[in-house]
C-alpha cells in the first residue's frame, strides 16, 4: 500500500554492495535514522556475482587441472566429467551462505532494510517503488549512492540478435559450452577463460589491442598470455569485432579485423562479453537532483566521495575506477569517519593493490614499470623466475615470476607485479612493506620461514638492476 506521509532519515544509501552495508550499520549504531534501499539482493556485485561466485566457480576449476594433472606428481586419477549443473550448486550454496549473513546482520541492526528501486524527486528527496508497484517518497540528511555498475554492451553490428553471456548470465550455466568465444580482455576475459578452458571447453579470446590486461607491464602480459596459450586457449590479439550472427544450426559467428585488415570468422556455441562496465545510474533520475556525471556515466565526485549535489555521496562502483570490493570498503571508512568523528579522510594517494584470480595469481600494487618510467623516477628493478624458487619446484609451480621496483635513493619498494601461486598474498606482504616504509635491504636480509614463497624475497632483492634505456 502506498504511504502519504513522508518519512525522514538521517541517512539513506541506495545499493547494499561493500561500502553501502557497513556504513548503514554503524551509522544505525552510533544511533542515527538511517535506511538501506536494495533493490535486488543484499551483498551488491562482490557477494551476488563478483568476488565471491567467481572465485567458488574458479576453485571447482582448480580441482578439475589438478586431477588431470595428477600423474605428474605420481598419482593416477581420472576425470570422468565436469558436473557444471553441481559446480554452480555450490556456487549457489556459498552466495547463499554469504548474502544471507549480509541480509541477518541489517535485520539485526536498527537500520531500516527497504527492497525498492529508487529514483530522486529532488535534492535530498527519494520516490521508493516495490516490485508490486507500491509507492513512498522518503528524505534525508544525507544520501549515499552505492548502486555499483553492469555489463557494458559493445557497438557490434548484429549483437543485438544474438543470444550472448555476461559476467552475471554466465554463472547461470548449466551445461558446458562447445567453444566459449570471448570478447575483451580484462581480468573478466582471462579468469572465465581459463576457468571454462579447466572444465573442458575450447576457449578464443578476442581482444582489440595487442596484449591482454592492457594497465600491466608488456613482461607480465606476455607471460601469462604464454600461460593461457600453453593450457590451449586461443588468443586472437588486435582484432576487431566487426559483425555478430546467429547460425542456423545455432552456433554463433563474429566476423573480426585482424591487424593487417582482413576479416577472419570465428564461430563459437557461446559467446561472452567482458568489455567492460557501465555505472547503473539508469532510472535514478539524478539531474533532480543536480548530480553530475562524467562523460563514461559514472557519478562525479571529489576526494571525499561528495558530489555535485550537496547531503549527496556516491561510494564503490558507482563513481568510477578503480573498481575493487576493498576500494569501496575503504570508501565506507572514508564517510564513517566524516560523519561520525569529524576527521576528513580522502581517496588521495591510497594505496590500490589488487589480484587477478588466474592460476597463478597475479598480485599487483604500486607502479608499473612503464609508469616509473613515465614519471622519470630513478628506480631500480629486480625479477625472479618461479623456475628458480625452492617452494615452487617443491610443489610443481614453476610458471609466472616476482617483479618489483625499488626508489633507487630512498631503497623503498615503488611496485610489484608478482605472476605466482599465491600472488594475491605475496603481493600483500611487499604493500605491507611499503606501509611501514621498509627498505628493500631489510626484505633481502630478512628471516623468513623455510621453504615458503615469502623466503624468495632473500634471492629477489640481489637481482637489482638499472633499468635499460
Amino acid at each position: 500500500m502506498s504511504q502519504d506521509k513522508t518519512t525522514h532519515y538521517d541517512a539513506i544509501v541506495v545499493g547494499s554492495g561493500q561500502g553501502g552495508t557497513p556504513l548503514v550499520k554503524e551509522l544505525a549504531s552510533a544511533g542515527w535514522k538511517v535506511a538501506l534501499i536494495e533493490e535486488h539482493h543484499v551483498g551488491g556485485s562482490c557477494v551476488n556475482y563478483g568476488c565471491t561466485p567467481t572465485k567458488t566457480l574458479l576453485a571447482s576449476a582448480q580441482v578439475a587441472h589438478t586431477v588431470r594433472h595428477a600423474a605428474d606428481f605420481g598419482v593416477q586419477a581420472q576425470l570422468s566429467q565436469v558436473d557444471l549443473q553441481a559446480v554452480k550448486n555450490r556456487r549457489d550454496a556459498v552466495v547463499k551462505k554469504f548474502r544471507d549473513g549480509s541480509q541477518s546482520g541489517l535485520e539485526e541492526s536498527e537500520a531500516d532494510l527497504i527492497f525498492s528501486k529508487a529514483s530522486f524527486l529532488g535534492p535530498n528527496k527519494l520516490l521508493l517503488t516495490s516490485a508490486d508497484g507500491d509507492k513512498r517518497e522518503v528524505t534525508a540528511d544525507k544520501i549515499i549512492l552505492n548502486t555499483g555498475t553492469s555489463t557494458r554492451i559493445p557497438a557490434i553490428n548484429g549483437l543485438d540478435k544474438v543470444t550472448y553471456l555476461t559476467h552475471k548470465t554466465i554463472q547461470e550455466l548449466t551445461e558446458l559450452p562447445a567453444h566459449l568465444l570471448i570478447i575483451g580482455g580484462g581480468y573478466i576475459a582471462v579468469e572465465f577463460g581459463q576457468m571454462f578452458r579447466r572444465f573442458g571447453s575450447r576457449v578464443t579470446i578476442v581482444q582489440r589491442t595487442g596484449q591482454l590486461l592492457t594497465r600491466e607491464d608488456p613482461d607480465v602480459a606476455e607471460a601469462l598470455q604464454h600461460l593461457l596459450k600453453s593450457e590451449g586457449i586461443e588468443l586472437l590479439l588486435e582484432a576487431e569485432p566487426q559483425q555478430a550472427q546467429q547460425l542456423a544450426e545455432g552456433n554463433l559467428l563474429l566476423k573480426v579485423k585482424d591487424a593487417s585488415g582482413q576479416l577472419q570468422e570465428v564461430q563459437a556455441s557461446h559467446i561472452l562479453l567482458a568489455t567492460g562496465v557501465k555505472a547503473n545510474t539508469e532510472g535514478l533520475q539524478l539531474e533532480k537532483a543536480g548530480i553530475r556525471t562524467d562523460e563514461k556515466g559514472n557519478i562525479k565526485t571529489d576526494q571525499h566521495l561528495c558530489t555535485s549535489s550537496e547531503g549527496v555521496y556516491a561510494i564503490g562502483d558507482v563513481k568510477g575506477g578503480p573498481m575493487f570490493t576493498h576500494i569501496s570498503y575503504d570508501d565506507f571508512r572514508i564517510l564513517r569517519d566524516m560523519f561520525l568523528h569529524q576527521k576528513k579522510r580522502s581517496t588521495a594517494d591510497r594505496p590500490v593493490p589488487y589480484c587477478v584470480f588466474t592460476d597463478p595469481q597475479l598480485g599487483r600494487i604500486g607502479l608499473t614499470e612503464k609508469q616509473a618510467k613515465e614519471q622519470h623516477l630513478n628506480y631500480k628493478a629486480a625479477k625472479l623466475e618461479m623456475a628458480t624458487v625452492a617452494r615452487g619446484i617443491e610443489t610443481g609451480q614453476t610458471n609466472g615470476f616476482y617483479k618489483v621496483l625499488v626508489d633507487a635513493e630512498t631503497d623503498q619498494i615503488l611496485g610489484a607485479a608478482i605472476l605466482a601461486p599465491e600472488g594475491g598474498e605475496i603481493m600483500s606482504a611487499l604493500q605491507i612493506a611499503m606501509m611501514g616504509k621498509l627498505t628493500y635491504q631489510q626484505l633481502q636480509e630478512g628471516v623468513f620461514a623455510h621453504p615458503t614463497y615469502i623466503e624468495s624475497f632473500n634471492n629477489l632483492f640481489l637481482k637489482l638492476s638499472q633499468p635499460e634505456d
